[in-house]
């Protein structure tokens, strides 16, 4: 699926003139979030712990789109740190107007296996840092009377999937923070999630490691449990959850605050 060779003439400028600022940026669904919101114009900040992906990437954009586009090396985990990096990003492209909240997610395992101490560093990955950077972003948004804030999560907020217990904890939590936040913020800010379901990326690619370890299924079989579970009968492609993500970007979802977006195949059995 080549979603980046197709033209989108309705929203190939539609984000000109905005600074999109897009975390764990340097692979899987952030990076094809980044992307996609080139091509429709955007001015775009990346940023992750990886410099050298992040600097790849801007090369790569710049084939796409006509904005402008810079990497910022950044540990979400180290939140100390965060307000000052995000400063930095705004002092070079100006007020954020699109806020994309992505991190990777935590080890896989049961729920009753962890300790206290192993939900720290996810908290201050994911919602401590969504949260701090929510913070900076929302005075600039409402200044220029335009904010997009989008929180890639998972499906597990709505079902909880077996053997992730601290990540299905985690996006629950994100998710709850998100929608209480959503009647606060601004009518001019919109707050969503979306959530992936079974996504061709590294993150299953480790989970399915994970239990082929713990059962001694093969990797095949794994495969084939999670597939017969989509109706579509296949992974999702990065670039089609970015696509929902990048809806939710633009102008004209407007009205769609304080959702949570499965991008899944059909994989929900919930309404």
């Amino acid at each position: 699926m080549d979603l980046l060779g197709i033209d989108f003439p309705f929203v190939s400028t539609a984000l000109s003139g905005k600074h999109a600022f897009v975390c764990g940026a340097s692979k899987g669904i952030g990076e094809a979030t980044a992307k996609l919101l080139a091509k429709a114009g955007a001015d775009v900040t990346v940023c992750a712990r990886n410099a050298a992906a992040l600097s790849d990437l801007c090369s790569t954009l710049a084939t796409l789109g006509t904005g402008r586009f810079q990497s910022l090396a950044l540990d979400l985990e180290e939140t100390e740190n965060i307000g000052s990096a995000y400063a930095s990003a705004v002092k070079t492209f100006g007020p954020v107007h699109i806020l994309i909240n992505n991190a990777g997610g935590p080890p896989g395992g049961p729920l009753l296996d962890n300790e206290i101490g192993d939900f720290q560093a996810p908290f201050q990955r994911h919602l401590h840092a969504a949260h701090t950077l929510v913070k900076a972003a929302v005075p600039g948004m409402e200044d220029e009377g335009y904010g997009r804030i989008i929180q890639i999560i998972s499906t597990s907020v709505k079902e909880p999937i077996p053997n992730i217990g601290l990540s299905n904890t985690l996006r629950g939590a994100m998710a709850s923070w998100a929608k209480s936040l959503s009647n606060e913020l601004a009518p001019c800010i919109t707050i969503n999630n979306v959530l992936p379901g079974f996504t061709d990326t590294e993150r299953l690619g480790n989970l399915s490691a994970s239990i082929q370890q713990r059962t001694g299924k093969s990797a095949e079989s794994v495969r084939e449990g999670w597939l017969n579970q989509v109706p579509i009968g296949r992974l999702i492609d990065p670039l089609e959850t970015a696509s929902a993500i990048t809806y939710l970007c633009l102008p004209a979802s407007s009205g769609i605050r304080g959702v949570s977006l499965a991008v899944d195949g059909g994989r929900l059995r919930s309404i």
